[in-house]
């Protein structure tokens, strides 16, 4: 079984969802996620968790500035296509703002 790393992101930032939720959307979209991650199951590795916002180190600059990186998860499946297919309906491309969902494999280590 391989691992992926899934990273949602946004036009909006983590924070400004959440500071602009109301109690009832709040519990609306656990309620969300709560569905989503029954249905996935036992391919949930780590569910993960909001993230603030980022800081960069070193001189190159990535990936687009009006864009936040605003929480991740960590599943397991056979394929890429396998995650692809498991996020179609993923709550979190209801959010608030321009969303998207990243799939990167996590590589093994050589000599580890």
């Amino acid at each position: 079984m391989k691992r992926f790393l899934v990273l949602y992101k946004s036009s909006t930032s983590a924070s400004k969802m959440m500071g602009s939720a109301t109690p009832e959307q709040m519990q609306a979209g656990m309620e969300d996620w709560q569905r989503w991650s029954a249905n996935a199951g036992e391919a949930i590795v780590d569910l993960g968790s909001p993230l603030g916002e980022a800081s960069s180190v070193g001189g190159a600059a990535s990936g687009n500035a009006d864009e936040h990186i605003t929480g991740f998860s960590i599943i397991q499946a056979d394929s890429r296509d396998a995650v692809t297919t498991l996020l179609e309906h993923h709550p979190h491309l209801k959010t608030l703002g321009d969303s998207s969902i990243a799939v990167l494999e996590v590589m093994s280590m050589p000599g580890i």
